[in-house]
């Protein structure tokens, strides 16, 4: 049975991404992952904040400095240097001794000077890039134009850079998310679209009043919203697209490649199960295409996207007693 889909222009042995996170940090993690069936690991994410924070704190610790130049940029440079050369050993040693592609990732949130890295993760020899833009629209000063320019800005300095895929892992927060989306692949900067980020949820602690942290691993409900773009998306999009959220089972791989993903990244269900847990959802999905009589995913894939369903309007209706008016 063949379960080889092609990435960005990468051979993957099947559509399971690991996806970035704590489990692809090491090289140790990432051969557990290889072993126990993973296509591909998206390595954990190099952070822009944290680079930023590492420069502040060690300006902050030698303040007697402050007032010379040279010493900031020394301490700009040492921490950015610092936390690229990390990377960039991960991504060598990983080479050496992993088989399946290794993607790097960086988290960013705007279209500075950290680009000039884009080379150096290039050169430590990633077989593409995934850049996590996590773009929250919260400040009332700025337009959308101006909040979805930071991907247009991003995208093309990058590009500029290197030579390998470049992914963009994006929001689903946009007026005009599927316009954004197909002009963004118009721009032929980005090689494909990972939908979508799954951000930080924040709750309120009511006895003690702190701000805390919620729902830190996804739940398989959370499937539908990446399930629905993938679907309307997927025949107006020539890039490739990858469904992230909510997959936790064989199930849930199937019904994302139904809707057009090229792959899938599952980050949660491996927490919760261990890498083994990626030969299980493998089986299932062996399983569902011996039953039905599909012998690669090339014969599926799409098969109930919004253009070749009966009903495309079920992935478009969004009030819901208008479904379910006849519940009494």
């Amino acid at each position: 049975m063949d379960l080889t889909t092609n990435y960005m222009g990468l051979t993957l042995k099947n559509p399971i991404i690991i996806g970035s996170s704590g489990l692809t940090n090491s090289v140790e993690k990432i051969k557990k992952l290889e072993n126990n069936g993973a296509g591909a690991v998206v390595l954990k994410s190099l952070f822009e904040e944290q680079l930023l924070v590492d420069r502040d704190r060690l300006i902050e610790q030698d303040k007697q400095y402050f007032w010379y130049p040279e010493a900031v940029d020394y301490i700009n440079n040492y921490a950015k240097e610092f936390g690229i050369k990390e990377y960039s050993d991960l991504i060598k040693n990983a080479k050496k001794d992993i088989d399946i592609p290794i993607i790097a990732s960086i988290n960013c949130i705007s279209a500075g000077e950290w680009i000039l890295f884009a080379n150096r993760i290039e050169d430590a020899g990633a077989d593409a890039l995934e850049l996590n833009v996590s773009l929250l629209p919260s400040d009332e000063t700025r337009s959308s134009e101006e909040n979805e320019k930071i991907y247009f800005d991003i995208i093309k300095k990058v590009k500029a850079k290197v030579s390998i895929p470049v992914s963009l892992k994006m929001s689903f927060y946009s007026s005009g998310l599927a316009r954004l989306i197909q002009k963004l692949s118009w721009t032929k900067n980005v090689d494909s679209f990972v939908l979508f980020n799954r951000y930080y949820s924040p709750d309120i602690d009511i006895n003690n009043f702190k701000i805390i942290s919620s729902n830190v691993f996804s739940q398989p409900q959370e499937i539908t919203t990446s399930l629905r773009w993938i679907a309307l998306l997927s025949e107006k999009v020539k890039c490739d697209l990858i469904a992230s959220t909510g997959i936790h089972s064989g199930e849930g791989v199937v019904k994302q490649i139904l809707a057009g993903a090229t792959a899938v990244q599952i980050v949660s269900a491996i927490y919760k199960k261990s890498p083994e847990y990626i030969t299980t959802i493998l089986n299932e999905l062996k399983d569902w295409m011996k039953n039905k009589g599909f012998n690669s995913l090339d014969e599926f894939r799409g098969k109930m996207s919004n253009k070749k369903v009966e009903n495309p309007a079920a992935f478009e209706r969004v009030q819901f007693m208008k479904y379910f008016g006849g519940i009494v």
